[in-house]
């Protein structure tokens, strides 16, 4: 818990105790703009500047989760690698062009692994009806690239 561990930095180095600021209310702690805030009823209390560090933690740092924007290169990229780590394919003889059962020998429960692990990779689900005319790693790409808007 983030405020427990405040309040117990505060106690050990600086002897602060959270009934100097109010009693009664329930605080919550949290990270933002690299320092540590407790917000209550409006109005925060700050106890680091944008460049102290916590001891025990380290460097706050603020860290954004969204991706690079997707091209057809990064889309073909991401969809061979994760064919390749694929036990069943032989990563030699796979291409863009492979069909996954005439050429890899795979068979339908392969390819509903492969589509799989392709909805984890990208984030969204295929929906079963087209999940079963995909028997490409190209038609793959080109399916994944027309729902994320992706043109080139």
């Amino acid at each position: 818990n983030v405020l427990r561990f405040v309040v117990q930095y505060f106690r050990q180095l600086h002897g602060w105790k959270p009934t100097e600021l109010s009693n009664g209310v329930y605080y919550s702690a949290i990270l933002s703009k690299a320092s540590i805030r407790i917000f209550s009823m409006g109005s925060s209390f700050s106890f680091f500047s944008s460049s102290a560090q916590i001891p025990s933690v380290g460097v706050l740092c603020r860290q954004y989760g969204d991706l690079p924007p997707l091209t057809l290169e990064t889309i073909k990229e991401r969809v061979m690698y994760v064919l390749k780590l694929y036990d069943k394919i032989n990563p030699e003889k796979l291409q863009t062009s492979s069909h996954f059962m005439k050429d890899l020998g795979l068979d339908s429960l392969d390819q509903v692994e492969i589509i799989m692990a392709m909805e984890d990779e990208f984030g969204f689900e295929i929906p079963d009806a087209e999940a079963e005319k995909l028997m490409t790693p190209e038609e793959i790409v080109q399916y994944i690239a027309d729902k994320k808007d992706v043109y080139e």
